[in-house]
């Protein structure tokens, strides 16, 4: 009998292959939208890479709101809960988008648990198991590390992760019941886009392709390909020794003015506007001083807080493929979306 996983923020960068990878082994996914207008979009991205989406279906609900989930999640085995606010600047909006991650999450929980959904299986961010950024520049850590609540200056995106997961696990101690929680803890994701909507970290990439980053900042990504990504979110859904467990996912460690070097190897002309200079720093901080995006990279200039995916290869088999192979494969498909 075929098992439905209902996969939430389908229109999502990392939620999109998640759905690829369900669909091509055999399971009926159920995706989430606020939205159902966005259907035809989101199924024409999917059938791009997996043809037969005769076993996806949509259900228009969010993460605001309690309407709909318990509906959506009826009849469903297991559930990836990838979606997350992406916020905009200023305080209020940062407020707004910490609160919908953090009480999104226990929104999905709850229905999860009273429909009997069997495993959780929640996308986290390798934020939620770093030191503070004030602490030594260089850093390794594992699963057993959490972040310090007390930490300050972590942009709103970052605390909203680190919040929705300690409130999940929270949540889970004291109602999961049968239900059982796992968490995906991604480095900075890029790889191949199925749609130029929702890139996430991607639009890095993009921005080096069209020339609007003038230098590249002292900054460094722990890289991991959304292909391996979604593939290690299928397979915690279902592996036994996965269940209450952190995973961290992340691939090799490389600064920016490295990642400007590969595109502009690789990619020959395409990537003539990719920066070859270094910025220094402060010039960003000058720079961040009118601009909120800018500002929350600056605690992280010159750090190298490093993460091992030990734990995740040793128990479910996994890895990430070498960085090129990403940064090239996702290079290329923005420049063929864009064309």
């Amino acid at each position: 009998m075929t098992e439905t996983v209902l996969v939430t923020g389908g229109s999502g960068f990392v939620a999109g292959w998640c759905i690829v990878d369900l669909l091509q082994r055999g399971y009926a996914v159920r995706a989430t939208l606020r939205s159902l207008s966005k259907e035809g979009a989101v199924r024409a991205a999917i059938s791009s890479v997996a043809p037969n989406t005769n076993m996806l279906s949509f259900h228009a609900v969010d993460l605001t709101r309690d309407e709909g989930w318990d509906a959506a999640m009826t009849g469903c085995d297991y559930v990836l809960h990838v979606a997350s606010p992406l916020g905009s600047d200023g305080a209020a909006n940062a407020q707004a988008m910490i609160a919908a991650a953090r009480d999104g999450t226990i929104r999905v929980l709850c229905a999860a648990t009273k429909a009997g959904v069997r495993r959780v299986v929640m996308t986290s961010a390798a934020a939620t198991a770093t030191p503070p950024l004030s602490s030594a520049r260089q850093s390794l850590s594992d699963e057993t590390v959490w972040f310090d609540p007390a930490e300050q200056n972590v942009d709103a995106y970052r605390q909203s992760k680190r919040l929705a997961e300690r409130a999940a696990w929270d949540f889970m101690k004291e109602q999961g019941g049968a239900t059982s929680l796992t968490t995906i803890l991604p480095g900075a994701v890029f790889g191949p886009v199925l749609t130029t909507e929702n890139l996430g970290s991607v639009q890095i990439i993009g921005r080096l392709l069209q020339g609007r980053v003038p230098a590249n900042p002292r900054l460094g990504f722990e890289i991991v390909d959304v292909r391996d990504l979604a593939a290690l979110h299928t397979n915690a859904m279902t592996a036994a020794a996965a269940a209450g467990e952190r995973f961290l996912a992340v691939g090799e460690f490389v600064w920016m003015i490295d990642i400007s070097r590969t595109l502009r190897a690789q990619l020959g002309e395409s990537a003539s506007k990719v920066p070859t200079r270094n910025l220094p720093d402060f010039v960003l901080r000058l720079m961040s001083v009118a601009d909120p995006a800018l500002r929350a990279m600056t605690p992280r200039l010159g750090r190298e807080h490093r993460h091992s995916s030990a734990k995740a290869r040793d128990v479910l088999r996994w890895h990430s493929r070498p960085a090129v192979e990403t940064l090239v494969d996702c290079a290329r498909s923005l420049l063929i979306g864009t064309a």
